[in-house]
């Protein structure tokens, strides 16, 4: 059975707006990132950190990203809208794990929704169901 998390642009999210193309260059940032990490480590961690390529079916709801090797199969990736916590509907990203997903993708899928969720000041809904909150609340 597949699973889902839901990042969620709530009332003080640096963004209340969301394209699947932010996501992608979110996720760019972030092997970016780790290839700039790797590269002061002197090792590949970019590989390690991100093994998937980015793929699109010309859908402009969702991408995926398809695993490089054995251990990775896939996520799906999509923006759309949700209901959060306090009931109000907002716009948000669900990230899904298809019933073939391996727990490597299980584990990589965690690690972006926390990195994109951080860097949105966003609600994140985990696969587990539980709410980690990055948005500055009152």
């Amino acid at each position: 059975m597949s699973q889902s998390a839901y990042i969620k642009l709530v009332q003080g999210s640096t963004d209340q707006e969301i394209t699947l193309q932010d996501v992608q260059n979110r996720l760019l940032h972030y092997q970016e990132q780790t290839s700039k990490t790797g590269t002061q480590l002197g090792w590949d961690y970019a590989g390690s950190a991100f093994p998937y390529t980015i793929e699109s079916k010309g859908d402009d709801r969702w991408f995926y990203l398809k695993g490089v090797n054995g251990s990775y199969k896939h996520i799906i990736l999509g923006t759309g809208e949700t209901t959060s916590v306090s009931g109000q509907e907002v716009r948000c990203i669900q990230v899904v794990l298809p019933d073939e997903s391996t727990h490597g993708d299980k584990a990589k899928a965690n690690e972006l929704c926390k990195f994109i969720a951080k860097s949105l000041q966003a609600e994140l809904t985990m696969f587990n169901g539980r709410t980690v909150y990055y948005n500055p609340r009152k």
